[in-house]
This record gives structure tokens, C-alpha cells and sequence, in this order.
């Protein structure tokens, strides 16, 4: 049986912590609330060996996503319980550590809570570390007299979403993986097999296949000039970086990005479940539908489908409905759009975007499915392909140097 570290408040309001074996993370929490409990945190007890590992790998003042997630989780986990707002954000001081960044952090916020202001407002001043989408969430919850629903609201977004990045992140790692074993295989052909065999053909004296002439060229230039490999490499990383920080041209790149097969449609199925889980959580929450969609425009990658968010909200200016502009914006999908008209039209758009994030969400899986089944057989049939013309190439220059000494 599994053995748990776990963090839980008494009904007292006093931090317990300790080890207790489960059958599973479930079962424990509900051993722990029937003790009448508060659970908090609950992780398999081998990981909890690598905590001074983290602790200590971040330097930067502001917040990871990770630990903003774990701050709002666990702040909903507090308030939903029915403690107050400054006994909950203590508890979360007395459950971090004294070093780190969230401890620092809610140090602060508990200070300008004590001292009057409202939990958005001492959040915004945190400069930067949360986003307009969370500020306005937590405004939402203050004005409705709904803050703690409204946090657990906010967690289980945030968990979709890290779930989404995690899911194309991972999704990526094989086929990097597999393109730079290609390219490492090849270099390794080119700059020390390949040298070997030239100096045999240099002694035969004949004139070698073209094929192997233009094999030999390119690994000679390789080991004279493999610097200028590198400088294209940064060159080409650091002309990206700029073309992606710079407002019009990330503006041309999205558009190229978008006409690309297979990707192109990722990308708008990514950008279509971000969309409608921003939108749907901001509207459950009571956030006007305007100051909405100037949210969620801040928070899709793509500027292109960022600015038909534009136009769409222009439009609700003028007294026309959402759905229309999606419709003559011809990148979202039209049942995504199909979806959001009949929302409109029945006074249920927030279901309905919910469930258009939860159709989109497992559409994004099957497209990352579908983008792997390509690119893999492409990586390993292309470096075959490679390896093999080399090979060929070195063969056929053996196979004439042996005719002419016979």
C-alpha cells in the first residue's frame, strides 16, 4: 500500500502535516475529512524527497504558473470550508515555505487584506504575477459575494489549461527528439565516416560517381566550415525571436502558421477550446461579455484569430451577436460556431461554450494524434533516405575503384 505525505487544517484552524498509507490519493482524503479534517495537499511520500530540489530551482521573485495554481487550489480549499479570508491566506503562510516566493508573496497580500483593501486589489498589486483574466475573476467573486466558488471555479481552470500545454508540450518531445538524432546521424556520417573512405578513393586515382563527388564536397565543407552551420543556427533562432516579438511580424507568421496542413488546424482548435474556456468562466462569473472578450483576446497565442476576436467585440458595440463575426471570420470551426449561435439563441452561451471547450478539448488530442502520425513516418522514411544515398554513394565509389584494379 502507497505511502502519502499530507498537509490538512483542523476544524481549530491548527496545520497538521504527516504520513499515512492509502489505497489511493481518494481514499485518503476522505479518511482524512471523516476525521473531521480539512485536506490541503496530499502527494505520494517518495516525491516529497526531491522538495529541496524545488524549492531551490527557481531565483525569480515572480510566481510560476504551477505555484499560482497551487495558491489559488488551496485557497478555495480554505475559504470553501468556511474560514475567513485572512485566517485562510495565514494558513497558506504557515503551509509554504519561509524562502520561497509564494510565502513572500502571501505575506503581502495578507498584510493589504488585514490592512482593508480587497483580495483583487491586493493581488493587482502584486505587479504582473497575475493576469487580467484572474483579477477579474476574483472582482467577480467580491461584487457576487461568491469568492470562494469562484476560486474553485478559477483552480479547475487552471488545471484545464496547464493540462492543454501539457498535452501539446509532451505531444512534441518524440518527434524533437527523433529530428535531432536525424540530424546527428547525419553529421556524424558526413564529418567522420565519410572522411575515411576519401582518403582511399584519393589513393585509387579515378575518377569517382557523381552521386559520391557531391557527398564528399558536402562533408569537406562541413569539416572546414561547420562554424558557419552554427551561425545560420543562431541567425535563423535569432531573425524568430525577433520576428515573433515584433507586433507585425508575428502578425505574418500566424497568418503562415495557420495555412500550414494538419498544423493550421491544431492551432485553431487549440485557440478555439482556449477561447471558450476563458470566455465561458468569465461569464458564469458575472464579468460583462465586452470587458470578456478584451480578456480572452489577451490570453490566444495566434494574433490572427486575436484579431477576429476584435472584430467581434466591435460588433457587439453595434448591437450585433457574437456568432456572426465568428462566422464571416472563416477560421473558427462551424460547429464551434453552430454551437455558440444556438447559445446565444437560448440564453445558455455559457453552457454552451463549456461544451464547446470540452468537444474542442478532445479534438485538440485527436489532432496531435494525427500531426505525430504524419511527422514520424516523415522523420524516419526522410532519414532513410539520407542514410541510405550516402551509403549508395560510398558503395558505388568502392565498387568502381575494385573494376579498375581488376
Amino acid at each position: 500500500m502507497p505511502n502519502y505525505f499530507y498537509k490538512a487544517v483542523t476544524r481549530d484552524g491548527l496545520t497538521v502535516s504527516n504520513y499515512s498509507d492509502a489505497q489511493d490519493e481518494s481514499a485518503l482524503i476522505c479518511k482524512l475529512q471523516q476525521d473531521g479534517y480539512i485536506p490541503i495537499e496530499v502527494v505520494l511520500a517518495k516525491s516529497k524527497s526531491f522538495a529541496w530540489l524545488r524549492s531551490n530551482k527557481s531565483t525569480k521573485d515572480r510566481l510560476s504558473s504551477s505555484e499560482i495554481t497551487i495558491f489559488t487550489r488551496e485557497l478555495a480549499t480554505l475559504t470553501e470550508a468556511g474560514l475567513p479570508l485572512d485566517r485562510s491566506l495565514s494558513l497558506l503562510m504557515d503551509l509554504s515555505d519561509e524562502n520561497s516566493n509564494l510565502f513572500k508573496l502571501v505575506e503581502d497580500v495578507l498584510e493589504r487584506v488585514s490592512g482593508g483593501n480587497n483580495l483583487s486589489d491586493a493581488l493587482e498589486a502584486q505587479e504582473g504575477t497575475f493576469t487580467r483574466f484572474y483579477l477579474n475573476m476574483i472582482r467577480a467573486g467580491e461584487a457576487g459575494g461568491s469568492l470562494a466558488p469562484v476560486l474553485k471555479r478559477l483552480s479547475d481552470y487552471l488545471d484545464r489549461s496547464k493540462e492543454l500545454r501539457d498535452t501539446v508540450t509532451t505531444a512534441m518531445i518524440y518527434p524533437t527528439i527523433l529530428l535531432v538524432m536525424a540530424l546527428t546521424s547525419l553529421l556524424v556520417l558526413l564529418t567522420f565516416v565519410v572522411p575515411q573512405f576519401k582518403e582511399m578513393f584519393d589513393m585509387a586515382g579515378t575518377e569517382l560517381p557523381v552521386s559520391t563527388q557531391i557527398v564528399i564536397s558536402v562533408a569537406d565543407w562541413l569539416q572546414s566550415y561547420w562554424w558557419v552551420l552554427i551561425g545560420i543556427v543562431i541567425l535563423g533562432v535569432s531573425y524568430m525571436r525577433f520576428q515573433l516579438s515584433d507586433k507585425e511580424g508575428r502578425y505574418v507568421w500566424d497568418t503562415r502558421f495557420l495555412k500550414i496542413p494538419l498544423v493550421g488546424d491544431l492551432i485553431v482548435k487549440v485557440e478555439v477550446t482556449r477561447f471558450s474556456q476563458t470566455l465561458g468562466t468569465l461569464l458564469t462569473n458575472g464579468v460583462p461579455m465586452l470587458s470578456a472578450l478584451s480578456i480572452v483576446k489577451e490570453t490566444l497565442g495566434n494574433r490572427v484569430i486575436a484579431e477576429k476576436i476584435e472584430v467581434a467585440t466591435n460588433s457587439l458595440k453595434e448591437g450585433r451577436e457574437l456568432s456572426g463575426p465568428l462566422i464571416e471570420s472563416q477560421l473558427f470551426p462551424k460547429m464551434a460556431i453552430q454551437m455558440i449561435k444556438l447559445g446565444e439563441e437560448t440564453g445558455k452561451l455559457e453552457e454552451m461554450l463549456e461544451k464547446v471547450a470540452t468537444v474542442y478539448d478532445k479534438e485538440v488530442k485527436v489532432a496531435i494524434q494525427r500531426v505525430l502520425n504524419l511527422i514520424e513516418p516523415v522523420l524516419i522514411i526522410g532519414l532513410g533516405i539520407l542514410v541510405a544515398g550516402i551509403i549508395v554513394s560510398v558503395l558505388m565509389a568502392i565498387l568502381s575503384v575494385n573494376d579498375l584494379a581488376f
